[in-house]
């Protein structure tokens, strides 16, 4: 069961201080506003949750103001779920949501865009202001984003834990003939019980020569005797994510399987040792394909080896900045969330991937979850 208490939702006071944040920037760099859409940034800082739909739902974020931009036929509604004090303005089926935006900046002001906005979102806007009074706000939202706050690390921790615990029984599960699809529904059920109302946010189970495939294969297997088990799973507890692999054998393992979860462990290792505040992303990716070099696996994104990054950043959405990829040169920060997963593949055989996560703190790296013990036992 998951030992720490249920954590505090972000609460509206520390979303004000991201807004405060996010303002400071816009007045020193003398930006109009910022345009948030139905994206996990306009979560982030207002609270509101809305989804992409044809229509725009979103935010301006001015260094005085906030203003929501709402269809007329949803005022209701958004009024009724939780979000940020702010002024709403709406907009009718027949009207311009982008002219809507532009009445609310001065004629040469610039308006700096969320990253997430879609493609149609942009061109209804390049329409109406010029392209060049349009900037992409990604690099400062990304940026404010990247660091995480104890409330959020205690939110992520907390989700993290309910997941492995889900691991341990689906381990306890897993018998000769039971279908992937039984053990996914079994996963969402889990998750559901141990108090993820969203159930499994993404689940993949692969038994076999599936395991090779990363992110899994199509069609239903059924697991056999002698059958590697991959399991990849997470959930989303007020909005945040848990995201953990465990890959092993319920049998005695044979001898080349044993190696090469040997040195997926050793990889794993290797990323978590090279975390230390101020190394670059890429030194920790790095450092995973020096261990499969030295044990003669890759080079580079060869297999048998490591095919993609060896992790990625965790938030809000579950893949986002810190990427720990080969060419990313940002500097590890206390705060940053990331996972640890240096999988091996072994075409038409297996695939062996352990994913912990790691969060950096004041004194460097933390496991948020101990990783795995050896390939018949997925816990430590």
């Amino acid at each position: 069961m998951n030992a720490h208490p249920f954590p505090a939702p972000i609460s509206n006071e520390e979303r004000s201080q991201r807004l405060t944040r996010l303002r400071a920037v816009l007045a020193e760099e003398r930006i109009g506003a910022v345009l948030l859409g139905s994206t996990e940034s306009l979560r982030y800082y207002t609270g509101l949750v809305w989804h992409q739909s044809e229509r725009l739902v979103g935010a301006v974020v001015t260094p005085t103001a906030l203003h929501y931009i709402v269809p007329g036929f949803e005022l209701s509604r958004v009024e009724s779920i939780p979000h940020l004090p702010g002024e709403i303005h709406v907009w009718q089926e027949e009207e311009s949501s982008a002219a809507l935006v532009a009445a609310l900046l001065g004629p040469d002001q610039q308006l700096a865009l969320d990253d997430a906005l879609p493609l149609f979102v942009y061109h209804a806007l390049a329409r109406q202001f010029g392209p060049e009074r349009l900037i992409d706000g990604g690099p400062i939202i990304r940026r404010q984003r990247l660091r995480k706050s104890e409330s959020e690390i205690a939110i992520i921790q907390y989700a993290m834990n309910l997941t492995l615990e889900v691991h341990r029984r689906v381990h306890a599960l897993i018998k000769p003939g039971i279908r992937a699809s039984e053990v996914i529904r079994f996963i969402d059920d889990q998750h559901r019980a141990l108090g993820a109302e969203g159930g499994s946010s993404f689940c993949i189970v692969s038994f076999g020569e599936a395991t090779s495939l990363p992110h899994g294969a199509d069609g239903d297997q059924t697991y056999k005797p002698g059958d590697v088990i991959l399991v990849d799973t997470g959930c989303r507890i007020d909005g945040y994510h848990s995201d953990l692999t465990r890959t092993y054998m319920l049998d005695e393992p044979p001898a080349d399987f044993a190696r090469i979860w040997a040195i997926e462990r050793e990889a794993q290792q290797s990323v978590f040792d090279a975390a230390r505040l101020g190394a670059p992303c890429e030194s920790l990716d790095a450092a995973a394909r020096a261990v499969l070099v030295r044990h003669s696996l890759g080079p580079d994104y060869a297999l048998p080896g490591l095919p993609h990054r060896a992790g990625h950043g965790l938030g809000l959405e579950i893949h986002e900045e810190p990427y720990i990829v080969r060419g990313n040169s940002t500097p590890l920060e206390a705060g940053m969330c990331f996972s640890n997963e240096p999988m091996i593949v072994v075409p038409g055989r297996f695939g062996i991937r352990l994913e912990d996560h790691i969060h950096m703190t004041e004194a460097g790296p933390d496991w948020f979850t101990t990783p795995a013990k050896g390939p018949t036992e997925p816990f430590a």
